[in-house]
């Protein structure tokens, strides 16, 4: 009986892990990536211009506004798409982020302080922690802003190549806490005042007098960030890792060798110099007339210093980056800086290509007004169908995660969602925070999985680098074990909440008194 049971068991794996194949062999079977983002680009106009012809449209819960589907092969359409093919491609925001970062990543890792600090972390850190470490790295780069898309998803996978592990499965690992795990946490990030700002206006049409402040989802926020640190890890070492099996690809290891007297003394001052930097910024923060605090409010979520984030990253590993350099004898001049900035920004050809694409796509689908129609009748096909209790909610945690899959941008989801959803959950009694906890869940789990996450292009150049025939289905292939689990297991973890009643956050009950 035992071996009749486990024998059972390794068919429903195996048959998990070829249902997995054959999603990844179907996947990368498809066009190059660039081209795939341009046929969708041309299916959004066919299908904008058959909405059109049907007079599609949906009424914006929050503005009253009738939004209709605008028919992108029509006289307007086509002068939009012939004047904005240029502007669509320079503001496409991973497009300036990454380019930007990459000139002070390019500092840090050709001056060999990146080589020095991976080598450093895997002689000393306990092997059995590098998953968790990953993921839960992944989870803290949400403060600052979106970067861990650009510095952590490669770091990831150079620690577990250097450990002997398979790229892929570190890479996996990095992407599920950055992007998977969004919306958990265990700080305030930036996100939080404006789902918080758009969950108050929407409550005010039930109670005028009722405020929702950022930390409502505190709690649950926290918690979410432990069970997706053990449910990730356990996800990546059970089931991504042994389905990739050993690394087999041209991609070298980095070389784990100790560190000499003179990498550890670059090291040290290269610490030293972090800690000036990080205390100057501290400096244009912290006080009440800090220089890059909001010059009209005094606020800081909202201030000059989050709204150039990025400009600090840079500085952030162009300054240790150079002072590691200059100790190692690895930057003799100002010529060797700039070379290292050249070289970052050589492996990026494929990348600026690939986003061409992506952000004509992207962009068109947002103009073609599509994705708002879609989400606006999708929350009152959901309002109508007459759920309460625990199917209302894992119905609602469903239906946002459908539409993170067409809409990547967690405000302008929240935005047309809050209006409908907040003010049906607070006559059916429950708190807007909770409904707001809720929504998070499902903007989360879909993120890894779908072509829509403006950082999806990036994420097929990584994976590339480990090997060429990497495509779109290699990484849904990779990532749907953790969106099916996160998914499975947050649901659950909610579902708990709301049974116990436990506050999901600061003034944030499940039940409205």
């Amino acid at each position: 009986m035992g071996t009749k049971t486990k024998n059972d068991k390794m068919t429903k794996k195996s048959r998990f892990a070829r249902v997995l194949d054959t999603i990844e062999v179907v996947g990368n079977k498809l066009p190059h990536p660039a081209t795939i983002f341009l046929m969708m680009a041309v299916l959004v106009a066919l299908l904008s211009w058959l909405a059109s012809a049907f007079d599609l449209q949906a009424i914006h819960p929050a503005t009253g506004e009738i939004i209709k589907v605008k028919n992108l092969l029509s006289a307007d359409g086509i002068r939009w798409i012939y004047t904005n093919v240029e502007p669509n491609f320079v503001k496409f925001p991973p497009l300036g982020l990454v380019l930007v970062i990459m000139v002070g990543i390019g500092v840090a890792e050709g001056s060999g302080l990146f080589t020095v600090l991976v080598r450093q972390l895997v002689l000393g850190a306990p092997k059995n922690l590098i998953t968790a470490a990953i993921i839960i790295a992944g989870i803290f780069s949400h403060l600052a802003s979106e970067v861990g898309y650009v510095i952590l998803i490669p770091l990831g996978a150079m620690i577990f190549h250097a450990l002997g592990r398979h790229p892929m499965a570190g890479f996996a690992a990095a992407f599920a806490g950055v992007s998977a795990g969004f919306g958990s946490n265990f700080l305030i990030g930036s996100v939080d005042p404006i789902l918080a700002g758009l969950s108050t206006s929407a409550a005010q049409i039930i109670d005028p007098e009722m405020n929702i402040n950022p930390m409502v989802n505190y709690f649950f926020m926290v918690v979410s960030a432990i069970m997706i640190t053990i449910v990730g890890t356990w996800i990546t070492e059970k089931i991504v890792e042994p389905r990739l099996g050993k690394y087999t690809g041209n991609e070298k290891p980095l070389e784990i060798e100790q560190i000499t007297p003179l990498e550890r003394k670059g090291l040290r001052w290269a610490g030293y110099g972090t800690l000036i930097f990080v205390a100057l910024m501290a400096w244009t923060i912290i006080p009440e007339d800090g220089l890059l605090r909001d010059p009209e409010t005094g606020g800081i979520l909202r201030s000059p210093f989050f709204s150039g984030i990025v400009v600090g990253l840079l500085l952030l590993f162009m300054v240790p980056g150079m002072i590691y350099g200059i100790i190692v004898k690895s930057i003799k001049n100002d010529k060797d800086v700039v070379k290292h900035m050249t070289h970052s920004m050589k492996g990026l050809g494929g990348y600026i290509v690939l986003v061409f694409f992506a952000a004509q796509f992207i962009y068109w689908f947002n103009y073609s007004n599509l994705g708002l129609v879609l989400a606006i009748d999708g929350a009152q096909f959901l309002s109508h169908i007459g759920f309460t209790g625990i199917p209302l909610i894992i119905a609602f945690l469903l239906l946002s995660a459908f539409l993170n899959m067409f809409m990547g941008s967690a405000s302008a989801k929240w935005a047309i969602m809050a209006p409908v959803f907040i003010p049906m959950f607070m006559l059916l009694g429950y708190h807007p925070g909770f409904t707001q906890a809720a929504f998070r869940i499902g903007d989360s789990v879909t993120n890894v999985i779908t072509p829509m996450m403006s950082y999806f292009a990036l994420i097929v150049t990584y994976a590339q680098r480990y090997d060429e025939k990497n495509g779109i289905g290699t990484i849904i292939s990779l990532m749907i074990p953790y969106t099916v689990i996160f998914m499975i297991v947050w649901a659950i973890l909610i579902t708990l909440w709301m049974w116990f009643g436990i506050p999901v956050g600061f003034d944030g009950p499940v039940y409205l008194p």
